[in-house]
């Protein structure tokens, strides 16, 4: 159902076919490192636990890291990316343990369900409930209330999802600000997602086959249903937290992060939008002091979060990156 193009990226790690080793298969050998994308390094220091689920007798798994020195001064949801098929809550450990000691923060990974085994809307009934439990749980059992929450690729789409969902669920509470990372944000595709045509690590191919997985059956019209794109929701009224949008320019998802960003700024929100020229889709994920876009992105969202959490102290400076 998933599958991959058998071209070479520039790594000299060619793209592995998803449908012909299968979904469990491929998310083995990612776990080693053996696809295209660097392998995921796991720390010891991470803690490991379980928030409830809506289904009676099931748990969500979650994976977190709090500051090595200091207090909490919030606490942060991050959804993980991996066309909404792959990879998990341990994938980022190095990333989410600096996020943490960085900014002073919980940093809680939700480890949601995944297609093809679990398509729509299992996945972001998951971030969803560990979302509403944080907000009901997190001050007391975490040392802080939950302040951001952010993801990449299909986790800054289910990011959104959940941000408007807290609106719904949990209207009297405040998010301070959400990080979306070269978010899909309109699975029936704007333009750079259909007609992207550079050989980089996600493709229009890739898309429409991961949102074939994550989406059965659904048509283009049926897609552009909000509880599935955000782009399509109304934000008209909406008192939506600060936002920061990040992309590299060699993207596919770049029309998404460039629309989604435009329409949270003519909503009368904030939102800030940071380019990185020529990096492609998932550039974060490589190490930063080997790749300078990936150590800018990591200043950048420490600055966000540091200028949000200085807002709520008194010291906020509203400067744009």
């Amino acid at each position: 159902m998933v599958r991959g193009s058998s071209h070479t990226t520039r790594s000299g790690r060619a793209f592995i076919d998803i449908e012909k080793v299968g979904a469990t298969k491929y998310r083995e050998m990612r776990s080693r490192g053996e696809t295209t994308l660097p392998g995921p390094v796991f720390l010891k220091s991470a803690i490991t636990l379980s928030i409830p689920s809506r289904d009676a007798q099931r748990e969500i798994p979650c994976r977190m890291f709090k500051p090595k020195d200091g207090p909490v001064n919030g606490t942060f949801l991050h959804i993980h990316g991996g066309g909404w098929v792959l990879m998990s809550e341990k994938f980022q450990d190095p990333h989410l343990r600096d996020l943490a000691n960085d900014n002073g923060l919980a940093v809680i990974s939700v480890g949601y369900r995944l297609a093809p085994e679990d398509p729509f809307p299992k996945g972001p009934e998951d971030c969803y409930d560990v979302a509403q439990w944080l907000v009901d749980h997190a001050e007391a059992k975490l040392g802080a209330p939950l302040s951001f929450i952010g993801g990449e690729s299909a986790g800054g789409h289910l990011a959104l999802l959940t941000v408007f969902n807290l609106l719904e669920t949990r209207p009297q509470f405040c998010l301070k600000g959400i990080i979306s990372n070269f978010a899909a944000t309109d699975l029936s595709f704007l333009p750079t997602a259909k007609y992207f045509s550079k050989p980089l690590v996600l493709t229009p191919k890739h898309m429409e086959e991961y949102i074939k997985a994550f989406l059965p059956g659904k048509t283009a019209e049926q897609r552009k249903d909000p509880l599935v794109s955000p782009f399509y929701k109304d934000l008209t009224g909406l008192k939506l937290p600060p936002a920061l949008f990040n992309c590299g320019t060699y993207d596919c998802l770049l029309d998404d992060t460039m629309m989604m960003a435009t329409k949270w700024q003519m909503s009368g929100n904030v939102a800030i939008i940071k380019l990185y020229p020529g990096a492609p889709h998932g550039f974060n994920a490589f190490p930063p002091d080997e790749v300078p876009a990936s150590k800018e992105f990591r200043e950048v969202v420490n600055k966000f979060c540091q200028d949000i959490l200085g807002k709520a102290t008194g010291q906020y400076q509203d400067s744009r990156i």
